[in-house]
């Protein structure tokens, strides 16, 4: 006897169910998984702007860079200070002292940016400009101060500030584009928004190093990684999900069993690899190449991006042109259908996993170059931009994703030009919620997916 309001129960070869097909509950319960999905990331959102230290960023490096900004000895709150450096960068605002503090993942020559828009009126640095060069000594932690007063000042132009901020956008987008549109597929072919996808990122940067450390050389070491990240999403799928489709659990359960492995494997990373932070070969140092007015590029940046687009453009051309590809577009779109039609449902939703897992752990090992340096909790970190670029691109669409992976990634980057850097990724999905507000299903979603 069916379910009260379910229909269309198919058995697989195992006797368990492989799809319910909801004639009135499944709108409503999506609409519920949609707008908890919004909550979750609008409370996370607020929780990541808001530090404990919001005059302190970098604070799991060993290195520290820190000042204080004073006018006639006066703290100056505020204002904004950026480190950039051996493919590293990073921001901070002072604190009702004046205080500043970043820290940097090794030794090296950094430049220190004073903003000086975020100055009061009338004041500016006297010595040096806004923009000055450290140079580390042997200790772990270096102090660096302006020499601020009344002048003139001499800002970096706003327009090439938001072009280097829209590279960097663009180059943090497509990583976590290879993320989003992997929590697409699943979601596509299952319903099941899976909370475990940031413990996939972080599977495969830690896969890398760890056949780093085994001797493999770079170019083996990140494509086995890769591959075994690919077996690791086979693994959740077949000894988690697959089981409790065959026993016909329902989607929010399936939900909550998703969150609890989640903080599993969280941990078990933890307990694996410890509480530091560790650096992929070449992942600090390397060179900048200028590229058009101050606009320039790290080679990591470079490789990183490339990369990005020709894995992306790939996932594409599988879904478009494949035999496999075009059954897993078929389950997404209607998997009852897709099943009548002869199509294998269990062994698509098996290989969107595996994809799904290969994909990810790409992202992570891109991500902990750009971030750069990898720990046990990455994931939880990139977790909440994973799931705001699928929603608003459109969960179940994998074109979708990509589209709202690089809206989120540039406006997270660009943000911070005109709002309060620790606001910036509230913004995200400030913007994230306003689109939903007019487009429920997503730029490139179906309404069908929300009822």
């Amino acid at each position: 006897m069916e379910p009260e309001g379910v229909t269309g129960a198919r058995k697989n070869n195992y006797g368990g169910r492989v799809e319910l097909v909801a004639t009135e509950r499944t709108p409503v319960l999506r609409r519920l998984v949609m707008v908890f999905m919004a909550l979750v990331l609008a409370l996370g959102g607020v929780a990541l702007a808001s530090p404990a230290y919001a005059d302190s960023v970098g604070e799991e490096y060993d290195f520290q860079v820190f000042g204080n900004v004073k006018n006639e000895g006066e703290p100056l709150e505020g204002v904004q200070i950026i480190v950039s450096g051996n493919g590293y960068t990073a921001e901070v605002v002072t604190d009702e002292k004046g205080q500043w503090s970043i820290g940097v993942p090794e030794r090296g020559t950094y430049e220190i940016t004073l903003v000086e828009s975020t100055l009061p009126e009338g004041i500016a640095v006297l010595e040096g400009g806004p923009v000055q060069t450290l140079e580390w000594g042997f200790t772990n932690n270096q102090a660096y101060n302006f020499f601020i007063g009344e002048g003139q000042r001499t800002p970096i132009s706003l327009v090439d500030q938001f072009l280097m901020r829209v590279f960097d956008g663009l180059n943090f987008g497509l990583l976590l584009g290879l993320a989003a549109i992997g929590l697409s597929l699943i979601f596509g072919t299952t319903a099941l928004p899976n909370f475990a996808q940031g413990e996939m990122v972080t599977f495969g940067a830690l896969a890398a190093l760890l056949f780093v450390v085994l001797g493999l050389p770079v170019w083996l070491a990140f494509p086995a990684a890769v591959l075994l990240s690919a077996g690791f999403g086979w693994a959740i799928d077949a000894g988690a999900f697959g089981q409790l489709r065959k026993r016909g659990i329902g989607i929010v359960q399936m939900m909550i069993v998703s969150i609890g492995l989640s903080l599993s494997i969280r941990y078990t990373y933890q307990f694996f690899a410890g509480g530091g932070t560790a650096q992929l070969p070449g992942a600090t140092g390397s060179p900048d190449i200028p590229l058009f007015r101050t606009v320039a590029l790290s080679v990591n940046d470079m490789i990183s991006m490339a990369v990005s687009l020709i894995v992306i453009l790939a996932v594409g051309w599988w879904l478009l042109r494949t035999k496999m590809g075009k059954a897993t577009r078929a389950v997404s779109d209607n998997a009852s259908l897709a099943a009548a039609s002869g199509i294998d449902v269990e062994r698509v939703i098996r290989t969107v996993w595996v994809l799904s897992g290969a994909l990810s752990g790409l992202a992570g090992i891109l991500w902990a170059y750009f971030r750069p340096g990898l720990k046990w909790d990455m994931g939880e970190k990139i977790l909440l931009f994973i799931f705001a670029a699928g929603v608003l691109g459109g969960l179940g669409t994998a074109f979708g994703a990509l589209v709202g992976a690089i809206i989120v990634g540039v406006f997270i980057e660009t943000s911070a030009l005109f709002i309060p850097s620790d606001l910036k990724y509230v913004g995200a999905l400030v913007i994230m919620i306003v689109i939903l507000l007019f487009r429920p299903q997503g730029i490139l979603g179906k309404k069908e997916r929300i009822g």
